[in-house]
This record gives structure tokens, sequence and C-alpha cells, in this order.
């Protein structure tokens, strides 16, 4: 739910300026010198970044600054009173003999050694264990002199010239804003514990995020940075890079020893590496500080440019007594990349840009807007080693104490290493004022409620899935239904709907009543009854039934159903680590609604009752989960995830009529990439065994009508079907099922025509015991594969778009346009 994130950027928001002043370090020959080394007239030091480019935040302590860079000789510049930008060129020192290298790069052999001395260099090996606190701020922002602060006249251009159309101020007003206070700010007081059984956990002791009595618990969880720069991978922003020391790190970086410095009072080599393959996009640059005795990290700066810039630099203090660099601070720091579009981050759209180009002169025309950055500063305290520790729930990657949110001030000024300043306390005030007087807090609540699928009435949620349906055999249904909330009890949990089919003329209903017995568990005991109308052969995992979506297309052109009175005891848990389970006993007697006779030892069976024991079970091994007052999320989606389901009927018990066993496992991977770009990919079986009807074989999820003509087939695209499969075409009773998907980025086509394209590759293997069991209901089976292949033209225009598949193989027909299947689409955008 990071999409909530996007809402700081909408709240009406702003200290004073430090007049900083920007600048870029080149060659003689106009290039940029990555990583020059600025030291400023109050012995303070500061590294330009990968482009060249510097901005001294505060001059008032400064009135001259000399720029150095290995190879070149250093230039000092004296600052001007009115000058805010500095142009810097560097020449080279003419080369002398003691300076020539003969043989193997020096910068290699001092990789090759702090590659060789990760073990025991890293705090997570070497040591039993540490804890410490951190204090962290995060504020969404912009520079106030980087903002023109003009009022525009807006023109449109036409053939006869330009007509005015209206004055823009929004720059104005932006800059009057950022001129008081922050657009947006939020504090975190966490204790990090580590030992080497256990692993690593995070405890916020207290978060405080403007505007809101009650955070965004999901921003708690996102990830800016890997806190190990000894993994083989660095994570940036949620995407891994290459680390510049992983094992195999030579193959993928260039090294470049730039200076030998002082850290501390221990010597550092100053080494700057750079991706071999500069047309990769997935790659970092930066430098990396070395202790010379221990070749240890001291310090790094990772820098990544693309459709974002990012900067994160990490700062480390030498412990002497256990021979560490440790970690200290850090900062972490998001504009604007060389894209030209605006940039989809936290979830939602914002617009950033880098803060200063190359020249003033050269500037092109951008909004205020533009100059919004992302800044994250991080600083560690009461840090301790080697001390017992034990891990309370160590598979929760972070816990939220219950009274995380009730600190008040004087709780945090002791934390802040410097006090809040005039912007950062109006932040506070102006957004608490803000959020009461707009609701936001509670229009969050209820779009935390509408994604999942209910709308909030008081006690009662009202269920959105049980308003209004449609399928061939009930015509128009039309119901009501939902469950309790907290506000009703925190304990018992009562779920109902009935529902009512104009073409069927029946009615169906299902009431429950479930009891919370385990509170950080979420485990929940409960009872249902359910009268109802199911689709044969369709694959439900019990874990899946309460996940939501707006619209599901492929019952609209369903006709072939079975009833079912089903009796229903389960408990739902998370008790086992990374899990969410459901373990449930269920009674149900089945009416076929079409002719059917399934024969079964002996026995013919036109209606049955099915006692039957299963276990469905998500298990996400690669995810993070967060623990708040509120229950347990899933605070960093990883890949793969695994679904185990096994059912088995009961003989003998509550007058089961038949015997068979089903079992049922997907796995599902997701990549998304920076530019927009995702690929999905769906693995899914089952095998059932015994005697087992029609209404419980697999069907694998088609979703084509069965007519002749093309246009006559046109229905709506399902989110894992095969879209060229007939309905009611082929059941299995073993099956294997695989669905690719690549997306690519939005192509801009029209002002308002930003379709997505996406790829999608589907296939199916299966075969059927016993089909002659089956008499009335005729079908085909997979021995021979199933393929199918086509584009998606996703949101064309308003969500609506355009599908076409092919069905090829040795189940495609003979007819070309019999294979074809030609679909609408439609994303859905809620807006929140």
């Amino acid at each position: 739910m990071r999409f909530f994130l996007f809402l700081f950027l909408l709240f009406s928001i702003s200290g004073n300026a430090q007049h900083p002043v920007s600048g870029i370090v080149r060659n003689s020959s106009n290039k940029p010198l990555p990583f020059a080394t600025i030291h400023l007239s109050n012995g303070k030091t500061i590294i330009v970044d990968v482009d060249g480019k510097f901005i001294i935040e505060n001059t008032s302590e400064v009135d001259s600054f000399t720029v150095s860079y290995t190879g070149f000789v250093p230039e000092t510049v004296t600052l001007k009173s009115h000058q805010k930008y500095y142009p810097v060129k560097l020449k080279e020192k003419p080369q002398q003999l003691d300076e020539l290298v003969i043989g193997q790069n020096p910068a290699l052999e001092v990789i090759q050694k702090t590659i060789a001395s990760k073990s025991r260099n890293n705090p997570q090996k070497k040591l039993n264990s540490f804890q410490f606190k951190v204090y962290n701020k995060l504020i969404i922002t912009a520079n106030p002199d980087s903002i023109s602060g003009k009022i525009d006249s807006v023109f449109i251009y036409e053939k006869l010239g330009a007509r005015f159309q209206k004055l823009d101020s929004s720059d104005f007003k932006l800059k009057k804003i950022i001129q008081k206070q922050h657009l947006y700010q939020t504090e975190k007081v966490s204790e990090m514990q580590f030992n080497q059984k256990q692993g690593l956990k995070e405890t916020v002791m207290a978060t405080r995020m403007a505007g809101f009595k009650q955070p965004i618990y999901e921003y708690i969880g996102l990830k800016l940075q890997s806190f190990s720069v000894y993994d083989d991978k660095i994570v940036l922003f949620e995407t891994k890079y290459a680390n510049p020391i992983a094992d195999d790190a030579l193959n993928h970086y260039n090294y470049k020893i730039l200076d030998t410095v002082f850290l501390g009072n221990r010597k550092a080599f100053m080494i700057h590496f750079k991706h071999k393959n500069q047309k990769k996009k997935s790659k970092i640059e930066g430098i990396i500080y070395i202790d010379k005795e221990s070749y240890a990290i001291a310090k790094t700066i990772y820098r990544f440019k693309g459709i974002i810039d990012i900067s994160a630099t990490n700062y480390f203090a030498y412990y002497k007594e256990e021979d560490i660099w440790f970690p200290e601070k850090n900062t972490f720091k998001i504009v604007k990349g060389s894209n030209k579009d605006d940039v989809k981050i936290l979830g939602e759209t914002i617009k950033f840009v880098t803060e200063e180009d190359e020249d003033t002169s050269q500037k092109k025309k951008k909004s205020g807007s533009d100059y919004v950055y992302i800044l994250s500063e991080s600083k560690n305290f009461e840090t301790e080693f080697n001390k017992p520790i034990t891990i309370k729930h160590p598979y929760i990657a972070i816990d939220i104490d219950e009274d995380a949110i009730s600190k008040n001030e004087s709780y945090w000024t002791p934390f802040r290493k410097d006090s809040l300043d005039v912007r950062s306390m109006k932040t506070y005030s102006a957004l608490d004022s803000l959020v009461t007087k707009e609701g936001y807090e509670q229009k969050i609540k209820i779009g935390r409620k509408v994604i999942n699928g209910f709308i909030p009435i008081g006690p009662f949620d009202l269920d959105l899935r049980q308003l209004i349906k449609y399928n061939n055999y009930e015509g128009f249904r039309f119901g009501l239904g939902g469950v309790t909330n907290d506000k009703f009890s925190k304990i018992i949990r009562l779920n109902g709907y009935g529902a009512y089919g104009l073409k069927d003329d029946q009615f169906k209903f299902s009431i429950g009543e479930a009891t919370r017995i385990g509170h950080f568990s979420s485990t929940w005991l409960g009872f249902s009854y359910t009268d109802d109308l199911q689709e044969i052969g369709s694959t439900i995992f019990e874990i899946d039934r309460k996940k939501f979506r707006i619209y599901d297309p492929r019952p609209l052109n369903l006709t072939t159903f079975y009833s079912h009175k089903t009796w229903k005891a389960y408990i739902e848990t998370r008790i086992f680590p990374k899990t969410e389970s459901i373990w449930q006993f269920s009674r149900t007697e089945i009416d076929p609604k079409f002719d059917y006779v399934f024969y079964a030892n002996g026995t013919s069976y036109t209606n049955y009752t099915i006692s039957m024991a299963s276990v469905s079970v998500q298990w996400n091994p690669f995810s993070d989960y967060m623990h708040t007052p509120s229950g347990r999320i899933e605070s960093e989606k990883k890949f793969p995830k695994f679904t185990f389901q096994i059912s088995k009927t009961l003989p003998g018990v509550l007058e089961n009529d038949l015997d068979f066993a089903k079992f049922d496992f997907k796995t599902e991977v997701e990549k998304r990439y920076l530019d927009g770009q995702k690929t999905t990919f769906l693995f899914q079986a089952g095998i059932a065994v015994g005697d087992i009807p029609i209404t419980h074989l697999y069907s694998i999820s088609p979703n084509t009508l069965d007519r002749d003509a093309i246009l006559q087939r046109i229905n709506i695209t399902g989110k894992n079907s095969f879209e060229t499969m007939r309905f009611n075409e082929f059941f299995s009773s073993e099956y294997v099922a695989v669905h690719f998907k690549h997306a690519l980025r939005k192509v801009t086509l029209f002002k308002k025509v930003n379709p997505t394209f996406v790829m999608v590759t589907r296939m199916a293997l299966g075969s059927s015991r016993k089909q002659s069991n089956h008499e009335g209901f005729d079908y085909k089976t997979l021995e021979d594969g199933y393929l199918e292949s086509g584009m998606e033209i996703n949101n064309i225009f308003k969500g609506a778009g355009l599908a076409g598949f092919y069905r090829y193989g040795a189940n495609g027909f003979t007819r070309i346009e019999d294979n074809i299947a030609v679909k609408l689409s439609y994303v859905l955008d809620l807006g929140f």
C-alpha cells in the first residue's frame, strides 16, 4: 500500500534558506570528474557526485573551497556574495616518471584483499551479537532557491498566433510554502538487534508521521538500502545491484585509487568503482574507503543514475577493542533522473529533477515541483557488542511497540542529533492541522478497506463482491453481505451474505462466526453454513478466497454449476513463520445443475455428499514481515511465493459418499524494474486420486465461448485464464500449467493515451483417469498439451484496453480463425 504515500505531495505545505551554492568539476576536455574532493575553508570536506556536481548547503561559515583530484592540479575558489553557481576546471599534472605504474592496477590488489578479508571484517560474521539504537528522519522537500517563484502566463499556440489562457501561480505558491516548511516529514527511533543464531531484527520504539495519529505502517517497512555493505548484492530502494566487493566483483567493475585519506586516526584508500558494461541499466558507481591495515570498509558512496537518481552514503566508526568498523550513520537521497517523464515512485507518480543543471544558462523550463527530493538520514547510538541477546519472534523483521505512536515531544529530544529547525517544527504543526481539517487519515482508513473489497459502515464492513454479479445460469445476481469490524468487537467476527438470481429464481446465503484465540498469531476459530452455487472444475485455494478483485470477468459466461450446502469449521492462523494457513473440516451436499451421472464403486450418483478435511498454506519464505498494533503486514514482498493445499474425503464420516484426495500447488514469481517493466511467472499443478466427480476435476480456467465467429467470442480477459480455451472443453485429474507475462513500460502515443504492452505465453499438460465414469458430460483431455500466446494492450484509455491471443500446437483447430481470441481488458485505478 505504498501508493498512499503519494498523499504527501498533495498536502498544502515549508526554514530559512541557508544560501547554498552549487557547481560542477570538469577536466580541460570539459568532461566531469566524478567524486572529486572539495575541502571547505571551515575544515569540512565534501565529495562531488558521479556527474562532478556538488552543493555546499550552508555558506555562512565558508569563504572559499579547494578542489582536488588524483592526477590534477588543485584549484582554490573564492566565494562571491551573489554568485550561486561555480564551474571549476582542473588542469592535469605533468606526468612524472615516479607516477608511472608498471604491471597490475594497484586498486585491484586492494580490492582483492578486501574481498578476501570480508569474513573477518563483516560485523554479522565477526561478532557473536550486537545491538544499537537508530534515529531516522525522512523529509520530502526542495531547495527554496531552486524555485523561481514567478507567476507565469500560459498561452495556447494557434495558427494565428498565441492566445492567453491563464496565469500559473503554482511556482509562486510552492516557493512560499517551501520557505516555511517541508512538504512532508517523519521520524523513527528503533532498536536493532543481531545474534548469529537468530539474525537481525528491528524493533520500532517510537514513530511519528506528520499529520497522522496512527502512522502508515507500510512506509516503515520501505527498504531504502541494505544494512550490510558486505553482501553480494547491494539494495538501493528495493532494487539489487552487484556489490563492488562481491566475490566476482572484478568481473563487473573497473577500479581506480583516487587518494589516500584519514578517517578518524586511520588511513584509508579512496577507491572509485565503475561498472565495465556502461550499457547495463542496473548498475551503480561510487567510492569505497578501505582501511589500509585491515582492508575493512570504512565508508561507502553509492550512486545510481537512471530514471531516478539515488545517492547513498554509509559512514562507519572504528572500534579499537573489537578491531572493527561498524555502521555509524547514513544518508539516502532520491531525485529525478534522466527521463523526461514523471517518475512512478513509492507507488504513485511524483515529479523529481536534479537540483542543478550543468550551467544556469542551459537550464530548461521546469516547474517548481520538479525540484522536489526525498532525503533520509539515520544516526546510530548506544552500540554494544558480544553481549547475550535473545530476539523474540525473529521471523518478524520489524516489530512495532504498542506505544510507539504515543511518544510525547520530550521523548524525541534526546535522540535528535540537532534540535528540529524552524522548517521542521512548522511541518509538524501545519500538517497536523491540515490532515485533521481535510480528514486525510479517515480517507486512508476507508481506502484501505475499499482496496480489500469493503466499505466501512459503522461496526460493519459492506462486502463489495456481493452487490451484483452476472452469469448465464443465474442471470443478474443481486446481494448484500459483509463482516463486522473492530468497532463491533476485536475478538468476535460475524459474517454473511444473501443473494438472489433473477434467472434461476433462487435465494442463496451464507452465515458465519469466528473468534480470535491468538492475537500475535492472528489465529481465528470459525464456523459457517453456506447454501450457494459453484462453478464445476474450479481450482480454489482456500487461502485465496479472502483476496479481493473489484471485478472477475470469467463468471459472466459460465453456464455449468452445482449447488452446495456446506457446513464448515476452520482455523485460520499465522502461527507458523512466514505462512498463512487455513485448516478446515467441511460437509457438503452437492447437486449438479445439469444432466450428469457419476459412477463409483458400482454405484451411480446424480447427487452426493462429501465430508472433507483440508489444509491450505501460503508460504512466503523470502518476504519480510512487520508486526504492528493493528496486525501483521507483509512489509517487503519477495518472490517466489508458494501455495500448497491438501484435501481428503473422510469415508464413513457424516454420510460421505466418495473416496478421493487432491494435492494442489502453485508458485508465483514477480520481478519489477525501475524503468516500469514487470515480469511475472506462475506455475500451477494439481493431482486428484480416487473416485473424483466432474465437479472436483480440474478445468484450469478456460475463458472463451464455443462459437464460430471471432466477434461472437469477444469477452473480457481474466487474471490467469486460458483465453483461447472453450468453457467445459478440457478436464483433468492431474495437470501442470505455466503462465508467463512481461509488461513493457508505458508508451505515450497521444496526450491521454499511454498504453502498456504485455507479452503473454501460457501452456498446460494434463490427463484424466476413469473418464468413462462420467455420464452425460463429454470433454477432452490435455495429454497432447495446450499452447497459446498473445499480447495485451492495457490502459489504452481510462483503464480500457484490447488483447489478442492465438492457440497453437496439437490442440489447435484446423481453421485459423477458430484459434484466435480477441478480448477487452480493463485495469482499474482506484486513485488512492
